[in-house]
């Protein structure tokens, strides 16, 4: 046997077991992302048990919360009206509409969904801090302390848009849809689903939305997105959030439409500063890289 086909028999051999320990380090990266899939799932389970359990205060009073005049947010509408004399129809003191359940088991589901749906919101914190575990391995030192503050920021984000789309979006859309009439024939009887669907949406969504300046964060890490560009669109920004600020809030007067849009406008200037300061650290380390030189 001549001495290349020799080499190529050896390098093929080669080349096949680094292609195997690629592919086994893939699946142990899989094994490493179930266990943390696990552990979260573990979690929103554990939150979904004990929202079951104290289902009553839950239903009462977080879940059927807009519903009631006495809720917080018409409180300090109509304190506000005293104040400011803003009209007699900014004070809200009645939701016309009447929930009912057309199903069976519509309760029982009913329970068991909210259940669910609080569980996943009392677990996100922990759901970010086991991705958290699972991305850090794989990031540099540099990377890993410029990026340590990711389970706090986020939580924080998360938390505020979700108290944001609750007490805001929530009761604002829930009055307008309630007190919208086509005809006087026409009275609102509203499902049980109907009304979870849109009080989770709204919240769980403003939650998620609020999560903005992490995406810009991340996106600015990977080069995709940059403060010029954040700048130079920031007019179709706004058209954009006002858009989106008169789809969840189908509201006819301006101020609401503007207490809802303020804080996305927020959110867009602290993602224009986030990135900002990607793209400085990293001009910065790409001096020092050539200066060393």
């Amino acid at each position: 046997m001549s001495e290349t086909p020799r080499k190529d028999f050896v390098e093929t051999i080669k080349d096949r077991g680094k292609t195997l320990e690629s592919e086994m380090s893939f699946f142990d990266h899989l094994d490493v992302l179930r266990w943390h899939l696990i552990r979260s799932s573990i979690a929103i389970i554990i939150f979904m048990i004990l929202a079951f359990v104290y289902y009553d205060f839950i239903f009462d009073s977080i879940i059927m919360g807009p519903k009631k005049p006495d809720f917080w947010t018409y409180r300090m509408m109509c304190s506000l009206t005293e104040q400011f004399n803003l009209g007699a129809d900014f004070c809200i003191k009645k939701i016309p509409f009447t929930i009912i359940n057309t199903e069976m088991a519509g309760q029982f589901t009913l329970q068991l969904n909210s259940s669910l749906m609080i569980g996943v919101i009392l677990g996100v914190p922990y759901m970010l801090y086991e991705i958290w575990r699972f991305v850090k391995p794989g990031l540099t030192q540099k990377e890993s302390s410029s990026a340590s503050g990711f389970v706090f920021f986020a939580s924080v984000l998360f938390i505020a848009g979700l108290l944001f789309g609750y007490y805001i979006i929530t009761p604002l859309s829930i009055n307008f849809l309630a007190n919208y009439t086509v005809s006087d024939v026409i009275s609102n009887t509203i499902t049980i689903d109907s009304y979870l669907s849109t009080v989770s949406t709204l919240s769980i969504g403003a939650g998620v939305t609020f999560e903005l300046p992490i995406v810009i964060f991340i996106l600015s890490k990977l080069g995709i997105m940059t403060p010029a560009f954040m700048r130079s669109s920031r007019r179709y920004a706004t058209v954009l959030i006002l858009i989106i600020a008169a789809v969840v809030t189908p509201t006819p007067d301006i101020l609401t439409m503007l207490t809802v849009s303020f804080p996305l406008f927020l959110l867009y200037e602290l993602s224009i500063i986030v990135s900002a300061r990607v793209e400085r650290n990293r001009k910065k380390k790409e001096l020092e890289f050539y200066s060393a030189k």
